[in-house]
């Protein structure tokens, strides 16, 4: 044998342990069906990486298989990072919660992860795949749409759901209140309009500096409330309905916009965001209301006490009141209102009253209008004009079911009820007489509908049809009452513009004016950045589109 023929030996038998990606051909196809579809947040470097686990040749075939079955969950792994699906620390976070749902609730919830057209079309990809492998190697052309994906992520992306710009992302976190880098402050610096300028290309950079650029500028907010108030100042009772699972997205679903009740407002705002899609946080966020929007780190920090609208209220003479019309004790809801609230008021007495729908946990969600009359008895009994009442409910959180049935209650039909209850209470409190500036806020929505990123009734990811929520705010009891449709306040705005309406009601001359300047009771209200956040997801509004990140990764296009 010559020695270009023992040269050549070796090199011709190391040919014949590439064996290719077998069965994870299939595996890939689904994630590129899944990726043209809009349904995978899919990390190409990642991937290549995982590949060249799979095809680095093995000469003994025991290794092999063995390697095989350590990718197995190294792939399913990799699978879940790929989709939108909540992170181990979310699921860590939610842990002791989903402990407490009823089991037919979790019945629910997982079937409503299988979409059987998905199904049907993952089906179709395998026969395809076993049928064309038979004469094409599939491994090649998965190689090279890899590669090729790579290819994008470095040098620009070409699809809507990849990065849109360099990898390296800043040091600075979400709830950092650092500066900008100097290579984007001109960019960024905060504009008269209460709102960080957007001019920057979108970004991770420029994204997650914009981010902090707006909790440094949020950081500086603060409604300001009198000292003290006039000797002419009139009494009033401020009623606070804040409201679980509703915003515009579900109320469009339910067909319910035409809804009498929301004829009763004398201020409606049409672009409002909750900041979050959890209650625990929504709750806090409002009774922070004086203070601009911080991070969701930060909320379970002390804030200052300017920070906390019941507590600048209770400053001025107003008693304060709390009722729900549940038990506060899933995920330590009352718990977190009063350390992070700032609300220590006793909860309203449930002694006694219906119950008109059983909670995801089985236990008790009261009936509306029985709450809602024992607040204004008790009110009248304490005979204190000047009060301040957080009323909290769940009638639409998603999984409520009515006794003796173990399905979930319709939605539409929850609400339907709830919209006639408050019509009706406002009907009645209007004939009553009593001065009553009435502000309905809802925590969030339902995520009736879902998206691309979840399912319908999962709210891990904050998302714009989730966190815009219906805020209406009316005047009960005043001497010359607006006429009309409702001012339309179409602005961005969250909390702070709702605390700086309460601020300047508080005195409760507009009860007995002749003649209210709605004008300058709604001009200039404060604006808040669309920007929504729970611990491991945050999406943010910029440049009329909305961006997002999770746990601390790459900022991408929220898929449409």
């Amino acid at each position: 044998m010559t020695n270009q023929a023992k040269a050549a030996s070796p090199l011709a038998s190391s040919w014949q342990y590439w064996r290719g990606l077998g069965g994870w051909n299939y595996y890939y196809l689904l994630k590129f069906g899944l990726l043209w579809a809009g349904y995978l947040n899919f990390h190409p470097l990642a991937n290549l990486v995982f590949v060249a686990f799979l095809l680095l040749p093995l000469p003994n075939l025991k290794l092999h298989r063995l390697r095989n079955w350590i990718a197995l969950p190294i792939g399913i792994g990799l699978f879940w990072h790929d989709t939108w699906l909540p992170g181990p620390q979310s699921i860590m976070d939610q842990g002791s919660q989903l402990a407490g749902f009823s089991m037919d609730y979790l019945i629910d919830l997982v079937t409503r992860f299988i979409n059987w057209q998905m199904v049907g079309a993952g089906f179709v990809l395998l026969v395809a795949w076993l049928f064309i492998s038979q004469w094409v190697r599939v491994t090649v052309f998965v190689v090279a749409a890899l590669i090729w994906l790579n290819v994008l992520t470095i040098s620009g992306p070409a699809i809507s759901l990849f990065p849109t710009a360099a990898q390296a992302p800043t040091a600075a976190t979400a709830g950092s209140t650092a500066t900008a880098t100097e290579a984007s402050t001109a960019d960024l610096a905060p504009v008269p309009g209460d709102i960080p300028a957007q001019t920057a290309p979108p970004t991770t950079q420029n994204l997650t500096a914009w981010l902090n650029s707006f909790y440094t500028s949020e950081a500086k907010r603060v409604t300001q409330f009198p000292a003290t108030l006039p000797a002419d100042a009139q009494p009033f009772e401020l009623l606070v309905i804040n409201i679980c699972s509703l915003s515009w997205s579900d109320i469009d679903a339910a067909g319910l916009r035409s809804h009498p009740l929301w004829k009763h407002f004398d201020i409606v705002f049409n672009n409002f965001h909750s900041g979050t899609s959890y209650s625990g946080p929504a709750a806090i966020r409002l009774l922070r209301a004086s203070c601009g929007q911080p991070s969701h780190k930060n909320l379970y920090q002390t804030a200052g006490a300017q920070c906390y609208l019941f507590e600048n209220l209770t400053k001025l003479g107003f008693s304060q009141h709390l009722m729900l019309n549940h038990n506060g004790l899933f995920g330590d809801f009352l718990k977190e209102v009063r350390e992070n609230g700032g609300i220590q008021a006793p909860l309203m007495s449930q002694v006694g009253l219906p119950t008109d729908l059983l909670s995801f946990d089985n236990s008790p969600i009261y009936d509306n209008t029985a709450v809602l009359n024992r607040w204004i008895e008790g009110e009248e009994r304490e005979g204190n004009a000047r009060s301040a009442t957080f009323f909290n409910l769940i009638s639409l959180h998603d999984g409520n079911r009515y006794p003796g049935n173990n399905k979930p209650a319709d939605y539409k039909v929850r609400a339907q009820k709830l919209f006639n209850e408050l019509d009706a209470f406002l009907t009645n409190l209007e004939k009553s007489g009593r001065k009553v500036m009435v502000v309905l806020l809802p925590e969030h929505g339902a995520a009736l509908q879902g998206d691309k990123m979840q399912v319908s009734g999962l709210r891990d990811i904050p998302s714009p049809a989730i966190t815009q929520v219906p805020a209406g705010v009316k005047f009960i009891g005043m001497k010359t009452p607006h006429t009309g449709n409702a001012i339309e306040i179409n602005q961005p705005s969250s909390m702070l513009a709702i605390s700086e309406l309460v601020a300047r009601s508080v005195d409760g001359k507009n009860f007995v004016a002749d003649q209210v300047d709605w004008g300058s009771l709604t001009k200039n209200l404060p604006q808040t950045a669309a920007v929504s956040e729970n611990s491991g997801a945050i999406v943010i509004q910029y440049q009329g589109k909305p961006y997002v990140r999770l746990s601390g990764g790459d900022w991408v296009p929220y898929p449409q």
